[in-house]
């Protein structure tokens, strides 16, 4: 940790898989039953927790060797298999629900920044009543659209900025390389949480990483 980077935040972006929720059991299995459906070898556990993360498309390309439209196929089935309660088959990490409260009263802009399909990021949050703390939450877009890490933050600032809030001095909050990307394509600095999925080589790039949340509010509140 850079004790350095300790200041006062503009407004605050959390990533949500692997950073705010576990939901590596839900995603995971979802994803086995998508290559059943597609008649594809189904991957390891190890390998489908490299899924958890990155947006979709890339991901069905990068790991599964799909070519776009076999991509956007793919994520068509898994949607469809990761919805409702499948979704829900997750927990929030030790310690996050009570620092994204922390920073809501201290009247931070909380935006929600996640490569998950918006509307599905919007009911595990109110399932685990998170979503109270969030100026705005924003995913991916569910014609595809709006599905890079770098779109997705892009349109939470604009979000943000659409209700007033200071954008000036935004920081990322994400555990993946994606979500450093992300950051980094929007000129923000980008911490990364040790307790999601991603490896010490994914946050490489990062301005910080964290090994707990007390660490993190330190980093985000002083």
């Amino acid at each position: 940790m850079n004790p350095t980077l300790t200041r006062t935040w503009s407004a605050i972006l959390f990533d949500l898989d692997g950073t705010i929720t576990d939901s590596a059991p839900a995603i995971t299995s979802s994803l086995a039953r998508t290559f059943t459906v597609l008649g594809r070898p189904v991957p390891s556990q190890q390998d489908l927790l490299a899924y958890v993360g990155p947006p979709l498309l890339t991901a069905f390309q990068d790991y599964a060797g799909m070519t776009p439209d076999e991509a956007t196929e793919a994520a068509a089935i898994y949607r469809s298999e990761y919805h409702g309660p499948a979704a829900l088959d997750t927990a929030v990490y030790p310690g996050v629900a009570g620092l994204l409260e922390r920073i809501h009263e201290a009247g931070i802009p909380l935006a929600l920044a996640t490569s998950k399909p918006e509307l599905t990021a919007i009911d595990i949050l109110n399932h685990f009543d998170l979503a109270r703390f969030f100026t705005v939450m924003v995913g991916a877009s569910a014609d595809g659209t709006r599905s890079t890490k770098t779109a997705i933050v892009a349109e939470a600032l604009h979000r943000l900025t659409e209700t007033g809030a200071d954008v000036s001095a935004p920081v990322l909050v994400g555990d993946r390389s994606h979500d450093v990307v992300g950051a980094t394509a929007n000129r923000m600095p980008a911490i990364v949480v040790e307790w999601g999925y991603g490896s010490p080589a994914e946050a490489a790039e990062a301005t910080a990483t964290v090994f707990s949340t007390d660490q993190l509010a330190k980093l985000l509140l002083g």
